[in-house]
């Protein structure tokens, strides 16, 4: 009899999730948006309502296998590429840990993950974008 599966809380996936990706802080982050990466909000809708990053497009955490896969009729073109720079940000990093982890399945190359999330980005006073 095979033994069953360790159950995993949502905070061991996301560590697991933060060692297998590649990091940045928001300062390097901030470069990165200086520089023309494309920039993804991974966060729900009600988050973004209350700023984003200046120019960052918004794919939903629960929608993401959706809107990453080309032959979905939800695709998002702005993952045109699977070797363009992407910077994928959420609440605190967490999330977008587990969206970055999800986008080098789908043979994303160069994706990287904002550690500390929106939350640090926008308490270092770096540039924020308000809905209209």
């Amino acid at each position: 009899m095979s033994e069953a599966p360790k159950r995993r809380s949502g905070a061991e996936l996301v560590a697991m999730a933060k060692q297998s990706v590649n990091n940045i802080t928001p300062e390097q982050a901030q470069q990165e948006h200086e520089s023309g990466a494309v920039f993804v909000d991974v966060r729900d809708s009600a988050e973004v309502a209350q700023g984003k990053i200046p120019g960052a497009v918004h794919l939903q955490r629960g929608m993401l296998e959706f809107t990453a896969d080309p032959t979905s009729p939800y695709y998002n073109p702005a993952l045109k590429s699977l070797d363009q720079r992407i910077v994928l940000y959420c609440g605190s990093g967490g999330r977008s840990a587990m969206a970055t982890q999800l986008l080098e399945s789908y043979g994303y190359t160069n994706v990287v993950n904002m550690d500390g999330g929106f939350s640090t980005w926008k308490g270092e006073d770096r540039p924020v974008e308000l809905p209209e």
